[in-house]
């Protein structure tokens, strides 16, 4: 795992009335315009809050759309997450690299000090979109990619408070693509919950890449990520392969903590993890022996204390000056500093957990 080289520092010019735009309208989806700076260049660029439950925070999280020039750095948009509930500053970063490391896809992750306004505004994440500038960097093929954008996106007909969905594609938006797009959506959730057993395996193979649906699951699993399973994902599908493929998103509540912040058991969620798709492919016993496999490999080699605890460290030491000179964080440093080992002594008690449990994956 590569820790990042250094802390970039942006800067955020709004003027008085668009600040009080921004701020005064929390909930919408409207950027402001406002100019970015970096490295003595300049770009214009439209500026909004970003996430749910960050918007309610006292350090917010940012969406910058670059308007001209249109591009920085091979990229339309920029997301500056501010991890604000997250008291190691790291939990993202780590996710996503970890993601990388077991071989699945995910964003990359940097860290960087935003002034805003000539104030310090605070260390932020800034995330990489999952769109099709992501595919062409990796050499990927183009494709069809919709976000899970709320608790919906569980893949059955039953909404996670037990009602009736009001739309097959509910809980997905489209990023990339056309509108007739979300006919593929609609299909692969029929297909997901009235397929007969008897026909599940042989046609759930020609829509979802399975091998890397094992290794999502996988992480998914090991980092606890407890909204993972229903949204905090984007799903790509490749108009080559005609498969689709799950990349993660949103991983700040992960390695022992919750969305709040607060301590999530490390046997919170079950080995099996949980939402339809994966309760019907562990339904059958070939597909649970590779993914007991591919759990099996990385509790051996990826998921440990000695393969993490240089990384965590290193990468909390890279952040720690930025932190204390967060407003918002820089209080709390005696908590940031207790934090590395705190997700250390999680990952120990989370792996003796499910290599315990992998007998139930027999």
């Amino acid at each position: 795992m590569e820790l990042p080289q250094q802390v970039a520092t942006y800067q955020i010019f709004v003027n008085n009335q668009d600040y009080k735009t921004l701020q005064n309208h929390v909930w919408d989806d409207i950027p402001v315009p406002a100019k970015f700076t970096v490295n003595q260049k300049s770009y214009r660029i439209g500026i909004q809050y970003r996430g749910y439950h960050i918007r309610k925070m006292r350090k917010k999280s940012f969406q910058l759309l670059f308007r001209s020039p249109s591009m920085f750095s091979g990229v339309r948009e920029l997301h500056l997450n501010a991890e604000y509930r997250d008291p190691s500053m790291i939990r993202s970063k780590l996710s996503f690299d970890f993601f990388k490391e077991i071989g699945n896809l995910a964003p990359s992750a940097d860290p960087v000090f935003l002034k805003l306004n000539g104030s310090n505004a605070g260390l932020y994440w800034q995330l990489e979109s999952v769109d099709d500038l992501f595919l062409k960097k990796r050499g990927l093929a183009d494709g069809t990619i919709f976000y899970a954008s709320n608790d919906d996106a569980n893949f059955s007909l039953i909404a996670p408070d037990k009602k009736a969905k009001s739309s097959l594609e509910s809980g997905y938006t489209l990023k990339i693509g056309n509108k007739e797009d979300i006919g593929l959506i609609r299909e692969l959730v029929y297909k997901i919950n009235t397929l007969h057993p008897s026909d599940f395996k042989a046609e759930i193979a020609k829509w979802i890449d399975l091998p890397m649906y094992f290794l999502w699951l996988a992480g998914v699993v090991c980092t606890q990520n407890y909204d993972g399973f229903i949204q905090n994902y984007a799903l790509y599908r490749s108009g080559q392969s005609g498969l689709f493929e799950v990349i993660p998103w949103d991983y700040d509540a992960t390695w022992g903590r919750d969305i709040h912040g607060e301590i999530m058991e490390y046997d919170y969620v079950p080995i099996q993890g949980f939402n339809t798709l994966t309760s019907r492919l562990l339904d059958i016993p070939e597909y649970r022996l590779v993914y007991k496999s591919l759990l099996e490999s990385i509790l051996e080699t990826r998921f440990t204390v000695a393969y993490l605890e240089p990384y965590i460290v290193n990468l909390q030491k890279l952040i720690r000056p930025y932190v204390l000179l967060d407003p918002y964080k820089k209080q709390d440093i005696e908590t940031f500093d207790r934090e590395a080992n705190f997700i250390l002594t999680y990952i120990r008690k989370r792996r003796s957990y499910l290599l315990d449990k992998l007998i139930q994956l027999q």
